[in-house]
C-alpha cells in the first residue's frame, strides 16, 4: 500500500459535510502520524507523506478538483509516483452503512458515488476502499442534500469513531495483513 486518498469537497462550505468523511480520516492520519499537508497543484489536491509506525512510508491525498472529478487528482499522484490501484486505498462517506460503522473493502461498484465512479473511469476499481457510515435519509431524492448537510451532534460522535477505528486499522492494511485489519474492524 502505498496511497491513501480522502475524499471530500474542497472549501469552508463543506468541510464539516457528510460528503467530507473521507477528508476526515487523512486528516486524523496526519495528525496521527506529524504529517503536513501542501497544495500540489500537478496532482491537483492536498498532498502529505507520513510513516507508520512500521516504517512503512505512504501518501495521502485530498483531491482539490471537488467530488466527481476526484479521478483526475488521484490518476494524476498514481501516475507520477507509479502507484498501481491495487497498491491505493480510497476512504468515502457510505449512505449505506449507518453513522458509526465502518468497513473495509476491495473492489466492488460505486454505489452511485460521484468520487468512486471518477476514479473508476480512470483508474478501474480494483483498489482498497474505506466505507465510512454515515447513514441514509431515507428517500433517493434526499441524497445529495443530506450528503452535503452536516450532522447532527451525536451523529458526529459516531463518524468520528468510526473514523478513529479506520485510522487504529490502517496501518495494518498498509502492511498487507488485510485479514486482521479486516476482522478487527468489522468485529463489534
Amino acid at each position: 500500500m502505498r496511497l491513501i486518498v480522502g475524499l471530500g469537497n474542497p472549501g469552508r462550505k463543506y468541510d464539516q459535510t457528510r460528503h467530507n468523511a473521507g477528508f476526515w480520516l487523512v486528516d486524523e492520519l496526519v495528525r496521527r502520524y506529524r504529517g503536513q499537508w501542501r497544495i500540489e497543484s500537478r496532482f491537483l489536491g492536498e498532498v502529505a507523506r507520513i510513516t507508520f509506525d512500521d516504517g512503512a512510508d505512504v501518501w495521502l491525498l485530498k483531491p482539490a478538483t471537488y467530488m466527481n472529478k476526484s479521478g483526475q487528482s488521484v490518476a494524476a499522484l498514481a501516475a507520477f509516483y507509479k502507484i498501481k490501484p491495487a497498491e491505493m486505498t480510497v476512504a468515502h462517506d457510505e449512505i449505506d452503512l449507518p453513522p458509526g460503522d465502518v468497513r473495509f473493502k476491495f473492489g466492488g461498484g460505486h454505489g452511485g458515488h460521484n468520487g468512486l465512479r471518477d476514479i473508476f473511469s480512470h483508474l478501474g476499481r480494483d483498489f482498497w476502499r474505506v466505507r465510512l457510515g454515515v447513514g441514509h435519509p431515507g428517500h433517493r431524492d434526499q441524497v445529495i442534500d443530506y450528503v452535503l448537510g452536516r450532522p447532527g451532534r451525536d451523529e458526529q460522535m459516531l463518524i468520528d469513531a468510526c473514523v478513529e477505528k479506520a485510522a487504529d486499522q490502517l496501518p495494518r492494511l498498509v502492511a498487507g495483513d488485510s485479514e486482521r485489519a479486516m476482522h478487527a474492524l468489522h468485529s463489534r
